[in-house]
């Protein structure tokens, strides 16, 4: 016995009909938790996270100090910012206050094992201005600013 050759179009719409009510994905990535999932799982409760969005500062100036306090103990950290010499230190000391206070209020991490495991910055919003220039011309100033996020976790 033959098979029936079957057109394009009915296989689709078989296939539609076997396969009615599965969720499929374009791309087969991992599906994005709600905070109720993260919470009933658990995630993000070993760590004390802080973020700061539409800082006046460039996200590559910001990047300079986050460097130097990545891997570092808290106290360590905070040394560290404290003493060095750039804008951007002044809102990150603040980010690792407040990504401390999480830690050990919220999620009752020891203060003395915490250190920094994430911190970066990616770039925000670019505010365009307009200065003079000489015979009647205009120059763009691009005055950038970044999104900082520090993470604290435990160390083990």
């Amino acid at each position: 016995m033959a098979k029936e050759k079957k057109s394009a179009k009915e296989e689709v719409v078989e296939n539609e009909v076997n396969n009615y009510g599965e969720f499929r994905r374009k791309y087969q990535k991992a599906p994005l938790l709600t905070k109720k999932e993260k919470s009933k799982l658990g995630i993000g409760r070993d760590e004390g996270r802080a973020s700061a969005k539409h800082l006046r500062v460039p996200s590559s100036k910001a990047k300079l100090v986050l460097d130097l306090i990545r891997g570092k103990d808290l106290e360590e950290a905070y040394g560290i910012v404290k003493f060095t010499r750039r804008a951007a230190s002044e809102y990150i000391l603040k980010l690792l206050k407040s990504a401390e206070a999480n830690a050990v209020n919220n999620f009752e991490l020891d203060k003395e094992k915490l250190y920094v495991a994430e911190a970066y910055a990616g770039q925000g919003a670019t505010l365009k201005r307009l200065k003079a220039n000489a015979r009647g011309s205009a120059s763009r100033i691009r005055k950038r600013t970044s999104h900082i996020t520090v993470v604290l976790k435990e160390r083990a």
